[in-house]
């Protein structure tokens, strides 16, 4: 992966839209409530930040205040843990007493200092049961269960405190189940689970060592055949297009045609009409065909202007086109016009034409192979480097944690949406109504395999980086991040800049890993 690219990659990756793209908060509680909260469980353990395998999960001071009274002589909290699928853990926690009455007294303290009662001057201590009368009993419980929550979470999650994801921990306890069982006077329980970084479990013994990948190159990137096809259309280009007529269409003319497709049903009658398969006015040549259906041209050799015809055409079942995979269809085509072209004599006086700034024809052939063989070389060494993305992911096993797979498809469709945006294919009613919830639920279900897939690749390659020792410099690091803020700010993006660095990072580790491997790793080409 060239350092170039980094910008463009990190501009995707962390393209974060406003809706369903915004950070969560560390814990989710699905409960709200109207009292006069004193605290939010939402802030009880970090502020709003991109979840990283490299992070912890933060503890607050209070916590820690907590945890050192009740170690010098006050009751502990019991906590259970539970495995859990998705690389998740359980934890059951029961809250003494003790802790229930500190929580329920600041409480009370707090109250006192946040509301005016009639017939109490300011610093005046107000009798319990008038201070609970006066805010009401309800909200005085629900606050003191908040601070319950705040101050025992990160004494409870303390075991997984270095290996939790961020924005994971969620409370399973349903906050009316916590209210109606809520005592001063008896333990206080409660469910809470976070996700943890997963385990990567290489599938061999020597791991990624010894790696061997295959890569096809397709003829695509040939740069001899690739250069000669570009000649070709350049001269191409100089010609000068004459109606035919006095005969049928043959491979080399240009035509142009109204087409008119409609599906077949199983019992051989008419279906409905495929309006993304029809065109009125479609400029076809005919030595360009790779967009075409099969069969398509073959059934429209010969074909005169002024003539239609209709033929039968099964879209195959890699047709880019979901919907029309495999589907029968009955084409009507109308040949409108007709031409071939006149091309002029291929030599040296026509350089300059077909290039400027070349006086032969070698010299432009030369030029054009040049740039095509820049092109081939790029387009091997990203095949090289997705065949050995493939082949890390099918060497490991991981247990996804839910979190980082939401993250990672949030991210995923967020540079779709991006690029869709760049290339100036969505306008602002089309981003928006692609940027709702249900829109990015549907692309997290479609999408679920390659999601998985990535993630596993991701993972891989952060355990080969530290297991080689591999760095990359803080000038490298400085400088792309500068790259990608630029790239945000060229398409009027909205950007966080610490989620910038730390895709910055990912992408650089995953350069070094790329190079590392491929300096330590059989790869074998095959052209197809």
């Amino acid at each position: 992966m060239e350092l170039s690219t980094v910008a463009a990659a990190v501009a995707s990756a962390a393209a974060r839209p406003h809706g369903p793209f915004s950070s969560p908060r560390a814990v989710s509680v699905s409960v709200s409530w109207n009292s006069p909260s004193l605290v939010s469980t939402s802030r009880c353990l970090s502020t709003p930040s991109r979840r990283r395998l490299r992070r912890r999960l933060p503890v607050t001071s209070a916590a820690v205040e907590l945890r050192e009274a009740a170690s010098g002589g006050g009751d502990s909290l019991r906590v259970t843990e539970t495995p859990q699928p998705g690389s998740s853990v359980k934890f059951s926690v029961e809250v003494p007493t003790s802790i229930i009455h500190d929580c329920y007294q600041t409480t009370l303290q707090e109250y006192a200092k946040r509301f005016k009662v009639p017939g109490f001057r300011p610093g005046k201590i107000i009798p319990e049961n008038i201070l609970i009368n006066y805010v009401g009993p309800q909200h005085v419980q629900d606050a003191t269960i908040e601070a319950i929550l705040k101050h025992t979470l990160p004494q409870a999650l303390s075991s997984v405190e270095e290996r939790a994801l961020e924005d994971s921990v969620r409370i399973l306890t349903q906050f009316d189940d916590m209210r109606n069982s809520f005592s001063l006077d008896d333990v206080f329980r409660y469910d809470v689970a976070v996700d943890v970084v997963p385990e990567v479990r290489w599938l061999s013994e020597d791991k990624y060592k010894n790696l061997k990948v295959v890569v096809e190159i397709d003829e695509a990137v040939d740069a001899e055949k690739v250069a000669e096809k570009e000649l070709q259309r350049c001269h191409k280009a100089l010609g000068l297009l004459r109606v035919v007529a006095d005969r049928g269409l043959q491979i080399g003319d240009l035509v142009v045609l109204d087409i008119f497709a409609e599906s077949i049903n199983s019992d051989g009658s008419k279906g409905e009409k495929i309006s993304s398969a029809e065109s009125t006015g479609f400029h076809l040549d005919t030595e360009e065909t790779n967009n075409l259906v099969p069969g398509f041209l073959g059934s429209l050799i010969g074909i005169r202007p002024g003539e239609a015809r209709s033929f039968p055409i099964q879209f195959p079942e890699s047709f880019e086109q979901e919907s029309l995979r495999g589907v029968h269809a009955q084409f009507t085509v109308v040949c409108k016009e007709l031409f071939y072209r006149e091309l002029p004599e291929m030599g040296d006086s026509l350089a300059v034409k077909l290039l400027p700034g070349c006086t032969t024809i070698d010299e432009v052939r030369e030029r054009i192979l040049e740039r095509c063989k820049e092109v081939e070389k790029t387009a091997i060494e990203q095949a090289t480097d997705n065949a050995i993305l493939d082949q890390l992911g099918k060497l490991v096993e991981v247990d996804v944690p839910r979190a980082l797979f939401q993250e990672q498809g949030q991210q995923l469709y967020g540079a779709k949406l991006l690029q869709l945006q760049a290339e100036r294919k969505l306008d602002k009613d089309q981003l928006a109504s692609l940027s709702t919830q249900r829109s990015v639920r549907a692309y997290l279900e479609d999408e679920k395999e390659n999601i998985t897939r990535i993630i596993k690749q991701m993972l891989a390659i952060g355990d080969v980086f530290k297991s080689e020792n591999l760095q990359y410099s803080t000038e490298q690091l400085i400088k792309e991040v500068e790259n990608s803020i630029a790239e945000f700010k060229r398409y009027n993006q909205d950007y966080d800049e610490d989620n910038i660095r730390q895709q910055v990072q990912d992408v650089l580790e995953a350069a070094k890993v790329l190079e590392w491997l491929k300096e330590n790793c059989t790869v074998e080409y095959i052209r197809r």
